[in-house]
């Protein structure tokens, strides 16, 4: 098994969205994940920023193009071509401030009115190293999550606890639609031509399975 660090050496790109309040740790979470770092400046993102970060499914390399947005307001504009062609989010509150939780039910309906019914949702609980500044309980974000079919974990950026899962579970979990739905294309004939790329969502969306064979070598 080779090193795969060329960019091209992809089977799968799957574009994955961070959303959640300003102050949350999304930029945090993904600096985490993509280049194991963490930083204690408090400095609100502003547009977009994305990273990406490739992993090992089944036999697979999935590369996820994840993009991170500033929570406040005044950025909303970007929501349409933000949201475009996501089939994953990592949905984030703090686990010291309530009010974050409370906010998770109105942008998960923000995300679900711009995305496939299919995206796949990850319920992250950030910040959980503060054990002794809690003030939103496991138990109240399990059952959020199981009345709305997400996933959940809580995660530590600091400690970097349960990053590497939150996010590789949201990967894993895409790979499972996506190549379930590769077969059931197979299975109909007249759905789609043998070879052709498989884009969950319109045509010029981010997320596709690459043509051909890569990565033969």
């Amino acid at each position: 098994m080779g090193a795969y660090s060329a960019d091209e050496d992809y089977d799968y790109l799957f574009k994955v969205v961070l959303i959640g309040d300003s102050g949350v740790g999304k930029s945090n979470l993904l600096s985490r994940f993509t280049k194991n770092e963490f930083s204690n400046e408090s400095k609100s993102t502003i547009g977009v920023e994305f990273a990406t970060r490739s992993i090992r499914v089944d036999d697979k390399i999935v590369k996820a193009q994840i993009w991170d947005t500033a929570g406040q307001e005044r950025y909303r504009a970007i929501t349409s071509a933000y949201y475009r062609g996501a089939v994953g989010a990592l949905l984030v509150y703090d686990v010291t401030r309530h009010v974050t939780f409370e906010n998770v039910a109105r942008w998960l309906k923000e995300l679900r009115d711009h995305t496939d019914a299919n995206i796949v949702v990850m319920l992250v609980g950030n910040k959980a190293d503060l054990r002794h500044l809690r003030a939103v309980s496991t138990d109240d974000a399990t059952a959020f999550a199981e009345r709305e079919s997400t996933f959940f974990m809580e995660t530590s950026a600091l400690e970097a606890f349960n990053v590497e899962n939150a996010f590789t579970e949201v990967m894993k979990q895409i790979y499972h639609v996506v190549s379930k739905r590769a077969l059931d294309i197979d299975d109909d004939p007249t759905s789609l031509p043998k070879g052709q790329s498989i884009n969950v969502g319109s045509r010029d969306d981010v997320s596709a399975v690459k043509n051909g064979g890569c990565c033969s070598s």
